[in-house]
């Protein structure tokens, strides 16, 4: 290893004091901040919240200090369903009833990979990467699918936000501590060639788990009433219906098997399938499974949905070039590489293979504005809160689409006949580590 002399950081101080522009900036950085001296307020002038094509939405959610980004989006998908179909726009789902499953099947999944790689050793990439993904509370489209076949979904009212589902920061905190500790004695089974008793204990454990997160969110409702006022003062009421049934009456038309991910991955082959398994969260539920096409693919499909009336749900890098008073999303925002005096841009497939990108948070797309068919910008709608924004409504431009989203939800009657094909093919198994965006 090469020291760093004393000579080599004198000049790298006289090179720094040589410079009156650096200076300046030294000095409108300390005083407010990287991001507000690089800010770029050219922006605006372009940049509004005025869209050609506008679905028609009402007010926005909040997921509070929370992971629950897919719940939300997914969840916001079924709203706007919902709302369209009979006629009450600012109908909401449950969010905590959705995250109280995830967390019990989320821990079968890991009890189970623990049972598999029960034998390999600790430092093994595989299991560290599943040791690492305990108790987490991210997620995507498909995982929700799986809870809402599986569970059923219901109505905000029916189970509220609490303090923690608001807040999980303690309870997965507390749930990964458990799963990493139980993980430990299931691999001992498991080296032992106890397997029935792995199996039994690990029955045990999810009990535990049960415990832990109804103490924390309280249990789902068995049954509730459904009712509610539509946009006509129409009122409406339903008694003693299951999650389930609720689904299956009021939901039981939604196209899942319709709508497909779209992955935008330059680090991956094109045209290819790609199956994510550390994401598959329900024993028994769909793969989550994406198509990596080119992003102007993924664009295309996007407005050919929103055109067709309906949102789509898509994943992003949702910190990078964005600002919360504005609501912007854009790559010329900040300007930090003109703060430094460096160039720090990277391709989208060199952020992904280094770790840079991948897809942080999921939104709903319902809007977008082009100009002779060039698109300008969309329309975003963000679950955090009407604060922020246009009444919690982002504007992201077209190269910051281009940039940092890295998939879309969409049914696949928005497909090309070709990109439809393509669909049949086996999906490649993706290692744990690798970056696809998801």
């Amino acid at each position: 290893m090469t020291e760093l002399t004393e000579q080599e950081l004198e000049a790298f101080s006289a090179d720094f004091n040589k410079n009156k522009d650096t200076q300046i900036a030294s000095r409108a950085a300390r005083r407010s901040g990287l991001l507000e001296a690089s800010f770029n307020d050219r922006v605006s002038e372009r940049q509004n919240h005025v869209f050609s094509t506008e679905l028609d939405i009402g007010d926005v959610t909040d997921q509070k200090h929370s992971g629950r980004c897919w719940e939300f989006s997914s969840l916001n998908i079924l709203r706007h369903y919902f709302g369209k179909k009979y006629h009450v726009k600012n109908f909401t789902f449950s969010q905590a009833f959705n995250f109280f499953w995830d967390k019990i099947e989320r821990a079968n999944a890991f009890y189970n990979k623990m049972i598999e790689l029960g034998v390999k050793p600790l430092d093994d990439r595989e299991v560290d990467e599943w040791l690492g993904f305990a108790g987490q509370d991210g997620g995507l489209w498909q995982m929700a699918v799986n809870l809402f076949k599986k569970y059923g979904v219901v109505p905000s009212y029916a189970m509220p936000e609490s303090f923690n589902s608001n807040n999980t920061t303690a309870l997965i905190d507390s749930l990964a501590r458990k799963e990493r500790k139980d993980a430990l004695v299931l691999r001992k089974l498991v080296q032992e060639g106890k397997f029935d008793e792995a199996e039994k204990t690990k029955k045990q454990f999810l009990n535990e788990v049960y415990r832990m997160v109804a103490v924390a969110l309280g249990e789902p409702p068995k049954k509730f009433d459904l009712e509610y006022r539509d946009d006509d003062k129409k009122y409406h009421l339903e008694k003693d219906l299951t999650p389930r049934q609720f689904m299956q009456k009021y939901l039981g038309d939604f196209p899942f098997d319709d709508y497909v991910v779209l992955l935008n991955s330059p680090n991956f082959e094109y045209g290819k399938r790609y199956h994510q398994g550390i994401y598959d969260n329900v024993a028994g539920g769909g793969q989550i499974v994406g198509l990596n096409l080119p992003i102007e693919d993924l664009a295309q499909a996007a407005v050919a949905q929103l055109k067709g009336g309906d949102p789509v749900m898509f994943g992003n890098d949702v910190l990078k070039q964005m600002e919360r008073k504005t609501g912007f999303l854009d790559t010329e925002l900040y300007k930090t590489d003109d703060l430094f005096h460096v160039n720090t841009q990277m391709s989208k497939a060199d952020r992904l293979a280094t770790g840079e990108g991948s897809a942080t948070h999921d939104m709903t797309l319902v809007g977008v504005d082009e100009d002779h068919g060039e698109i300008i910008k969309w329309k975003v709608e963000n679950s955090w809160g009407d604060k922020f924004g246009d009444k919690g409504f982002y504007s992201a431009s077209h190269e910051w689409f281009k940039e940092y989203v890295y998939d879309v939800i969409v049914n696949k009657k928005y497909l090309s006949k070709d990109q439809l094909a393509l669909l049949d093919q086996p999906a490649i198994d993706l290692k744990p580590w690798q970056h696809i965006g998801l």
